[in-house]
């Protein structure tokens, strides 16, 4: 890849002839318009202008797959529309090492352009200058490693719930009976940020001093990841609140955020950044609109998250468990000559899905948050833990899970419960 060069790479759907498809796209996002203007010369165009690197033809369907589309005049009925993956170049000298600018280039009005019933962004590369201007992750897997105490295995995590509505002084037993169990991580729900009933300053101070207390008999320290994300302004005042509380970790809802306002919090931040893909859905459940994970996890590394939701294996919700899959294994890939981010596992996990998931993925560099699946584990909170460790252990060495159940009390009551 030219060393001033943007490649993005799209999946689309047209009724028109894909080279026009690919110009159109190419104009819209950088010297063109839906006429030549004054101006435009053959020497702008050349030095600011998008190119067409590539378009490979896929398979053509009957039906628009998005609502809007247009057709071309002369188009009789049945013509069908055209899939395809288009490559475009942009100059980085129309953007700038800059993220809210990059993504109005790559994405933009792409989405709303009349000729396409169907466009999604599926990858992004971009050069060395993105590098030299975001950090990206400041503590990543290692980092998290060091900060929780937890090596060659995965962080067992779970989520505060009820998701919203709990009262300050209902936090501290809760989390008390987590710190004593011996789990690993803690988040906050991400509906819950700085609630009237909750504020976040003293929904810190009562957790802090429950884990602080624990630490000090046990010698284990839990990793919660605070829910700091507000407006801009609060950012600051809410990560510090973390910090002068011996806190080792804040979490921020990345999408709500914006790329640049989590990249403003990664510039002071003294603290592992939990990134939440809240709206994610919106963002990619049409397989013919949106972006692809691929893309959205190099964007969130380049604000600097240093772990990242994947969804989990045998999720509640939309995502299949190759989608799934791939996303963990696209955070674990090199981005940038690095920038290692670490997977979240969420939604319905429990002792069980420890197993498909080592499969799938094949590492242990993750954390796995299981809300109900330690919660409501009938032997209590510290079974809970329990067992889901032991899915690991029968994970990562090969074992059935019924065969390691059975000399293991905890995870067969996961399995009675759970596996339903």
């Amino acid at each position: 890849m030219e060393q001033n060069r943007i490649l993005a790479s799209y999946y689309i759907e047209t009724a028109y002839p894909l080279e026009h498809a690919a110009e159109v796209m190419a104009g819209e996002q950088s010297t063109g318009t839906f006429i030549s203007v004054p101006g435009e010369t053959p020497e702008l165009q050349e030095m600011h202008g998008a190119r067409v690197v590539s378009i490979t033809e896929l398979e053509s369907v009957d039906h628009p797959s998005l609502p809007g589309a247009k057709v071309p005049k002369q188009s009789g009925a049945g013509a069908g529309y055209r899939r395809a993956i288009v490559v475009l170049s942009f100059p980085l000298d129309n953007v700038g090492p800059s993220l809210p600018n990059l993504m109005s280039t790559v994405a933009g009005n792409l989405y709303e352009l009349g000729e396409f019933s169907g466009l999604r962004l599926i990858d992004l590369e971009l050069p060395d200058a993105f590098a030299n201007k975001y950090p990206g992750p400041q503590f990543g897997i290692e980092g998290t490693r060091t900060l929780s105490g937890v090596h060659d295995r995965p962080l067992i995590g779970t989520i505060i719930k009820p998701s919203i509505g709990l009262h300050t002084e209902d936090y501290g037993p809760l989390v008390r009976q987590l710190a004593e169990a011996g789990i690993d991580f803690i988040k906050d729900d991400e509906l819950c940020a700085n609630p009237a009933f909750a504020p976040l300053e003293q929904r810190v101070r009562v957790v802090m001093d429950e884990i602080n207390r624990v630490a000090d008999r046990t010698g284990k320290k839990v990793m919660y990841a605070f829910n700091i994300t507000g407006d801009i302004d609060e950012l600051r005042r809410n990560h510090d609140l973390v910090v002068k509380a011996g806190g080792t970790c804040v979490m921020a809802c990345v999408n709500s955020l914006g790329f640049a306002g989590t990249a403003y919090l990664r510039s002071f931040s003294e603290l592992p950044i939990h990134g939440h893909r809240t709206q994610w859905g919106a963002m990619s459940r049409s397989p013919l609109l949106g972006m692809s994970f691929t893309v959205f996890q190099k964007l969130c590394r380049l604000a600097g998250v240093d772990h990242l939701h994947t969804n989990g294996l045998n999720n509640k919700f939309s995502e299949d468990n190759a989608t799934v899959a791939r996303a963990i294994q696209d955070c674990m890939k090199p981005f940038l000559g690095g920038y290692p981010v670490m997977p979240v596992l969420s939604s319905a996990q429990w002792a069980g899905t420890a197993v498909p998931t080592y499969e799938a993925v094949q590492t242990t560099d993750v954390i796995m948050v299981a809300g109900g699946g330690v919660l409501a584990h009938p032997g209590g909170i510290a079974a809970g833990v329990r067992s889901v460790r032991q899915g690991w252990e029968a994970a990562v060495q090969g074992i059935p899970l019924a065969d390691y159940a059975e000399r293991h009390e905890e995870l067969r009551q996961a399995i009675r419960t759970f596996s339903k």
